[in-house]
């Protein structure tokens, strides 16, 4: 994946979006029962929901092909699912991602709506955070109206009928994982506004975290395969505001430009890291930062993984990796 992105950006910092639409592997969701991870027992539908079209604001909704378990009338969480790719590329309809929302979905279980949000060079920072709130805030108001208990009484066959909203997730992987973080700031701001959908996890896989300063972990690894330092500031580069540093708060959370956090009611959050990754020492800092400002956070690190090893189910730590977000989602659900 990293040879094919270098092959779509110009030396201009523009990107061949012709040349990687012709070379990118999609799937569709059409609505039909598909397999989840080899296992024809779990299965789960998809479906494509257009929000803007002016700006290409749409998502592609998971649902477990199955009734929720528990008492009647509870429902699935929904988690909402944000890609990587550096902010500039891949969609829902990347296979790796398409894929790796099939699984949260049958494997959770849970409803998942994967957004495709704005990419940079074209839209820069803040397109993608504010297209993350706006998805939150469409699933908050997916319902005809509100029962008693807070819950949403959605029209019979509607795309949210099995969804229990007041068990919000926001996901995300890579540069998904930062948009977790500034999206979930912005939510906790306005929660208010949202209810009766509560988040109450965030889960940063590998988030893209960064600064001025070079950590250990980019220098020890800076030439890995898919994320190495120099592709990183590239993509710090085209998607920050013009003449902006790598020290800019959506990039740098922990410095002293940073939003204050400390009296948000902020969810839990699960930040998970890859022994191989350059960018583990960043992930651990903002794992350090969330502790400081009083933040429930857990930190789950595989030695032995490299950037992106959850989108790989043959091997022993993607397995491991769900079977930690499935313990996670239900301690945060309870």
């Amino acid at each position: 994946m990293g040879s094919l992105m270098d092959l779509c950006r110009r030396e201009n910092g523009t990107v061949n979006r012709r040349l990687l639409n012709l070379l990118e592997q999609k799937s569709t969701a059409n609505g039909k029962p598909e397999i989840v991870n080899g296992d024809p027992e779990t299965t789960v539908k998809g479906r494509d929901v257009t929000l803007d079209p002016a700006k290409n604001l749409w998502v592609r909704v998971f649902t477990p092909d199955r009734k929720p378990d528990g008492l009647p009338g509870s429902g699935f969480p929904v988690i909402v699912f944000f890609h990587g790719g550096g902010f500039v590329f891949m969609s829902p309809k990347s296979r790796p991602y398409h894929d790796l929302c099939k699984r949260f979905s049958g494997e959770m279980p849970a409803i998942v709506v994967s957004v495709n949000y704005r990419l940079a060079p074209e839209n820069r920072f803040p397109a993608p955070y504010d297209d993350g709130v706006e998805v939150v805030r469409w699933i908050a108001g997916a319902g005809k109206q509100f029962g008693d208990d807070g819950k949403l009484v959605l029209e019979k066959g509607g795309l949210f009928e099995t969804a229990d909203t007041s068990r919000c997730f926001l996901v995300g992987d890579s540069a998904g994982g930062n948009i977790v973080h500034h999206v979930g700031r912005r939510i906790a701001e306005e929660a208010a506004e949202f209810l009766p959908l509560k988040v109450v996890g965030h889960v940063l896989l590998q988030p893209f975290f960064g600064g001025e300063e070079r950590l250990p972990s980019e220098l020890k690894l800076k030439n890995m395969p898919l994320v190495s330092v120099d592709r990183a500031d590239w993509h710090w580069k085209v998607f920050l505001p013009e003449n902006s540093d790598r020290d800019h708060p959506a990039c740098n959370v922990s410095s002293p430009n940073s939003p204050d956090i400390s009296e948000l009611d902020f969810p839990a959050s699960l930040v998970v890291i890859g022994g191989f990754d350059p960018l583990q020492d960043w992930q651990r800092r903002i794992f350090e930062w969330l502790k400081k400002n009083g933040k429930v956070v857990e930190l789950v690190e595989f030695p032995k993984a490299f950037h992106g090893f959850y989108g790989f189910p043959e091997i022993p730590e993607a397995n491991q990796f769900f079977l930690d977000l499935k313990a996670f989602i239900e301690k945060c659900s309870q």
